[in-house]
């Protein structure tokens, strides 16, 4: 696991600009650095050894002096990939799937991406056709952002590099502050940084002559769904699939660990993983909390007599992280498991470089609560005319909370605007009421309903699971693992957000996805001849924390106080209506994902933007990082 920054290069800017920008994420590669420089490109590396550890340096160039690389992530059938190579003429001088990819994009070209199967993010330089190639994993597993404002190129595997780029022109991209309001991440190739832009997942560019064009190489479907498949065969076929593909993530020349919850998802993971040689996992928990899935965890690691290593966190190490979280970040994100996450990597890389982890079996083997609600609104929407709904929705939302309202009112909605996800945090009159500048503005339920138009016949859970892939899967949950795990120099590894998992999945019809009332049930079905009943069949918790209890205490809700009126906070905010949320809290009705987006954003802009913000304020975010 790796770390790389690139330009395209310009004369008068400093030759030791590269090495500041690569320094600026050597976080993610601490074991080495390596350099390349010419007349048009510059490029940095920063190496987290974990194959072939004495061989491998970046940038790699290859025999012919003709192209070169740099490369983020693990390919897990480089060896087939390598032989192919072979027999088609091409000589290795390492073991290291980075040559693989400097070969492979040699014999043919975009092509390799239909080839690779990991995670990654690479870019090659060719310098007989004076071009960049940069590409990025099926899923977005790992990250690869560009600056591109019609002058200057750069690229980097974290936005922060771009900061010791003296071209690089550090802009907040304010139009998109409602659409982190509503989603807490921007699911768009843009960012909350101007002219700063996210390679999607399944994407790859090529910039010639100051000109950048994208490509989508890869777009994970549901267009071959089969619907004679049952819920014990695909069972057996998960258990064999997640059993293959725990097998090829497992491939490393230092130790392997794995992180385990209490749920079913890490565990299945991890007794695969323990079939094939000891694994030391690691769990985080909360000191004297209800909320701690420690004893839970431990005693299945004693079940399948596997090390487990305990980890314990409290209200003071979680606030007090969180401006240098937001750091790590990039770009605001609210959910309050990144912290957890962070605190779970910084413990885990002690003694261990790598770890697995069970993101993505949610997405892929319908395991949210929230797609259970798919069938009773197909069904309402199908009976009651679209004039009744809407007559209904406008009569029952004058009326005090009721059960059954709440279903009433959305069922007027078509999906792309009722899916809660499109207003995860704060919805469209929400957001009114807190903006300072009401023009901002926007219906975030347009911003993504080309997704849902993608697959618009499909059925109502199928269209979830698809926006949840290309939307939550990426932005959310697989940006926080990298930032949080690379903070602390950790490779993560995601055996089910895998190219051979996703292409059986996508073929699952609903009735092996959901019944009744039972989520992802050939998954927990595949798992329960692993796993002990308890823990295949058990219920979701979502890496849960005490924060909503924590705001209510006196010294942490005096920091969310001192955020709300804070110079940034009158930037953007009526501070007023943030307080008001504040106190709703505090009088019992729960706002705390609301309360923390707006808190998170607060010192993510304090950190990045220091200069719109006072000295007093500075001085009280307690960051680890200079950002100058």
């Amino acid at each position: 696991m790796c770390g790389f920054v690139g330009y395209v290069n310009q004369t008068d800017i400093p030759e030791d600009t590269i090495v500041h920008m690569a320094n600026r994420i050597r976080h993610r590669g601490p074991d080495d650095e390596g350099y390349f420089t010419d007349e048009n490109v510059a490029m940095g590396f920063r190496r987290l050894s974990i194959i072939d550890l004495d061989h491998g340096r970046q940038p790699m160039i290859n025999d012919k002096q003709t192209k070169v690389l740099t490369f983020n992530g693990e390919i897990y059938n480089y060896k087939e990939i390598r032989e192919e190579l072979i027999q088609l003429g091409y000589q290795f001088k390492t073991d290291v799937d980075s040559e693989v990819l400097l070969h492979g994009y040699d014999a043919w070209g975009p092509k390799l991406l239909d080839k690779l199967r990991g995670m990654y993010a690479f870019v090659i330089y060719d310098q007989e056709k004076n071009e960049v190639f940069g590409a990025r994993d099926h899923f977005g597993i790992k990250p690869m952002y560009y600056y591109d404002d019609g002058k200057s190129f750069l690229w980097a595997s974290e936005i922060k590099a771009f900061l010791d780029h003296p071209k690089f022109v550090k802009e907040f991209n304010e139009k998109l502050l409602p659409v982190h309001l509503s989603f807490e991440f921007i699911p768009s190739k843009d960012t909350m940084f101007k002219h700063v832009y996210k390679l999607l997942p399944g994407q790859y560019f090529i910039h010639r002559n100051g000109n950048t064009e994208i490509y989508q190489y890869y777009k994970f479907n549901y267009d071959h769904i089969d619907q004679n498949q049952t819920v014990d065969k695909d069972a057996e076929k998960i258990k064999g699939i997640v059993d293959e593909s725990v097998k090829a993530h497992m491939v490393a020349d230092v130790e392997v660990g794995s992180f385990l919850s209490s749920g079913v998802d890490s565990s299945f993971v991890l007794n695969e993983a323990a079939k094939l040689k000891p694994v030391q996992s690691f769990s985080l928990g909360f000191n004297n909390s209800k909320y701690s899935e420690l004893d839970w965890s431990s005693r299945f690691a004693k079940e399948i007599g596997q090390k487990n290593t305990r980890i314990t966190m409290d209200g003071n190490d979680y606030f007090d992280i969180l401006p240098t979280i937001m750091y790590y970040m990039d770009e605001p994100l609210s959910n309050p498991s990144a912290m957890q996450l962070y605190y779970l990597s910084k413990e885990t890389s002690k003694h261990v470089k790598v770890a697995l982890s069970g993101e993505g079996a949610d997405e892929f083997f319908g395991g949210y609560n929230t797609y259970l609600e798919a069938k009773p609104f197909e069904r309402y929407q199908k009976v009651v005319p679209h004039f009744l709904r809407n007559a209904m929705a406008k009569v029952v939302s004058g009326l005090p909370r009721f059960h059954g309202k709440r279903f009433l009112e959305r069922g007027a909605q078509p999906l792309y605007e009722r899916y809660y996800r499109v207003n995860y945090v704060y919805n469209y009159n929400e957001r009114q009421k807190i903006l300072k500048d009401k023009s901002l503005n926007l219906d975030t339920g347009d911003y993504t309903k080309h997704i849902f138009d993608e697959v618009a016949n499909k059925d109502e859970m199928t269209q979830e699971q698809y926006f949840d892939i290309n939307t939550w899967l990426p932005f959310d949950i697989l940006h926080k693992a990298d930032r949080m795990s690379m903070a602390n120099s950790l490779e993560v590894r995601t055996p089910l957000v895998d190219k051979k998992v996703a292409e059986f999945a996508s073929t699952m019809p609903i009735s092996t996805r959901i019944q009744g009332k039972e989520t992802k049930v050939s998954f927990r079905k595949a798992a329960e001849s692993e796993l002990p009943d308890r823990v295949a069949n058990k219920e979701k918790l979502g890496f849960p924390s005490p924060i909503a209890s924590w705001i209510k205490e006196d010294k942490f809700r005096k920091r969310i106080e001192e955020a709300f009126t804070s110079d940034v906070a009158k930037k953007f905010f009526d501070t007023d209506a943030l307080l008001e949320v504040l106190q709703e809290h505090i009088n019992g009705k729960s706002s705390m994902q609301k309360i923390f987006t707006i808190y998170t954003f607060i010192l993510w802009y304090q950190v990045y933007f220091p200069e719109d913000t006072d000295a007093d304020t500075i001085d009280k975010v307690q960051y680890t990082q200079p950002i100058d």
